[in-house]
């Protein structure tokens, strides 16, 4: 299983509830791939670089996971076609530097929620 991270931007229009359904809806996606959901870092809303779908802000969410390679399209078509996400990347960990540096951030990801909760 490889390690990966996908950032996804919800609409800015959407209300908690609704952005909060959309990250579970993501979440439940990783789970049906088999996929085991390491973290997640709820960044909240922030503006975006420059206009998407005439959107100047977005809510950004992080999910860090372990996952086999051929899930990973099966995921991108779900936001592909997901119309309250407008934008998403997916990237994959695979060196030992770049290992380590995805542990780093799960560590940071999972003491930014137990401080929340």
């Amino acid at each position: 299983m490889n390690c990966y991270e996908t950032l996804f931007v919800v609409k800015p229009t959407l209300t908690e509830e609704e952005i909060t359904a959309q990250i579970t809806k993501m979440k439940d996606i990783l789970a049906k791939e088999n996929a085991e959901l390491i973290a997640e870092d709820n960044m909240g809303m922030r503006k975006l670089a420059y206009p998407v779908e005439k959107h100047l802000r977005g809510h950004y969410t992080v999910l860090y996971y372990k996952a086999e390679g051929s899930s990973i399209a099966e995921i991108e078509r779900n936001l592909k076609i997901n119309e309250n996400i407008i934008k998403f990347l997916s990237v994959k960990y695979s060196k030992k530097k770049e290992i380590a540096q995805f542990e780093k951030m799960t560590e940071a990801a999972n003491k930014k929620e137990s401080k929340q909760a």
